[in-house]
């Protein structure tokens, strides 16, 4: 990394700090991953994600929802069914997901080793 001024440093740590504020913690990230996969209510998601709890699961939803990342679609029907669905705009964040995947796989590698014969 090259060394950049305080006045650098701090818009640099700003703007981090704001895309942690939006998928802080362990579910976010998870959650548009199973969406992205075809998972769209609120069961499917929950029973995609081991250990997710259901008011964990809602919170998140929420927060998602309120970042613009997804849509939340109630229909009219007996029962009433719910469905969510990943907006375009948190397609803007695959490059962070795939990056972070991928770093995890390297660093899982070097902590415990290469078990899988990959």
């Amino acid at each position: 990394m090259e060394h950049k001024s305080n006045t650098d440093c701090s818009a640099d740590l700003i703007a981090v700090r704001d895309t942690l504020d939006v998928i802080n913690g362990k579910w976010k990230i998870q959650i548009i991953i199973t969406m992205s996969k075809g998972n769209k209510r609120f069961g499917e998601i929950e029973r995609s994600i081991p250990k997710i709890t259901s008011k964990v699961l809602s919170k998140e939803l929420k927060d998602l929802e309120a970042h613009q990342l997804i849509k939340r679609t109630v229909y009219d029907s007996v029962p009433v069914s719910v469905e969510y669905t990943l907006l375009p705009y948190s397609m803007t964040l695959k490059k962070v997901i795939d990056s972070l995947r991928d770093w995890g796989i390297q660093h899982r590698k070097l902590i415990i080793g290469d078990k899988s014969g990959k």
